[in-house]
């Protein structure tokens, strides 16, 4: 193991094992005692059909039950469907919230708002006197930052707190929307690799539909992480978990994390 890699794994705060269990109690205790100290009515989370919001949900719900039993008064888990227009894998969000029983869900399509965003953004372009279109990607972080404030206004008048579900190997390779799906306040998934989150997944039962796909930001039509990223998610947690990898491997995941070290920061002042 290099230094640098040794480097980024102390700061993802990456272990090589997890007692998974142990984990899961760990972090609905947290989530529990943030939902406290806020003085909030529980926690919105954004489901996406993907495992690392299906996990996430699961540990919600566990924690606003905990929460309402202890307390003896109703602390929710919201859960939010955000599909952009059809979303082939919508059921995917449904199969969560029933694993998890969710009795507080609601769908917001974005797709009206994100065009609105798209066409006025053309709009400034043809002003500029530059003739284009919005890129793919420009469009897919926009979806990711319309879902945000959406879910942030709906959190506000119910006094809930925006769970994330960005995780360590995420952080590793960037792979998330500045202001987007990064925009949150409180990530209970932040120091496990993907192959930590699936074993959380298996043992919360996150159904195996969720949990056998391939993972996807869902930004466009045949997206996938790993096509993205060029690097498979095994050797990427492999690399957060210490392990030597194949070198072009990690020199592609070493390239994300100095490319999206803005991402990780706080913002720069003077």
């Amino acid at each position: 193991m290099t230094t640098f890699q040794q480097e980024i794994i102390a700061k993802l705060g990456v272990k090589p094992t997890i007692d998974v269990d142990a984990e899961i109690e760990r972090r609905v205790q947290f989530l529990k005692d943030y939902v406290k100290q806020a003085n909030a009515t529980g926690l919105l989370i954004a489901i996406s059909g993907g495992i690392d919001s299906a996990v996430a949900a699961g540990l919600c719900k566990r924690a606003t039950d905990e929460l309402s039993l202890e307390s003896g008064k109703e602390y929710i888990t919201l859960g939010v469907f955000q599909p952009y227009g059809e979303q082939e894998d919508i059921q995917h969000s449904y199969e969560v919230a029933e694993a998890f029983q969710l009795t507080h869900k609601v769908e917001t399509n974005i797709q009206e708002a994100v065009d609105e965003i798209a066409i006025e953004t053309e709009y400034a372009f043809k002003a500029l006197s530059i003739h284009r279109h919005i890129s793919r990607g420009g469009k897919g972080n926009v979806k990711a930052r319309t879902r945000m404030v959406v879910q942030y206004a709906l959190a506000f008048d119910l006094n809930l707190l925006v769970v994330g579900t960005d995780h360590a190997s995420e952080a590793l390779t960037g792979f998330f929307t500045k202001w987007g799906d990064g925009a949150v306040d409180i990530t209970p998934l932040s120091t496990l690799n993907k192959r930590q989150i699936r074993e959380m997944a298996r043992r919360l039962g996150v159904p195996s539909s969720v949990i056998d796909k391939p993972p996807t930001a869902g930004l466009w039509d045949g997206q996938t992480d790993e096509k993205e990223l060029g690097v498979s998610y095994e050797d990427n947690s492999d690399y957060l978990e210490g392990k030597v990898i194949d070198p072009q491997a990690a020199e592609i995941l070493e390239k994300h994390y100095r490319r999206t070290q803005h991402k990780r920061n706080s913002i720069p002042g003077i």
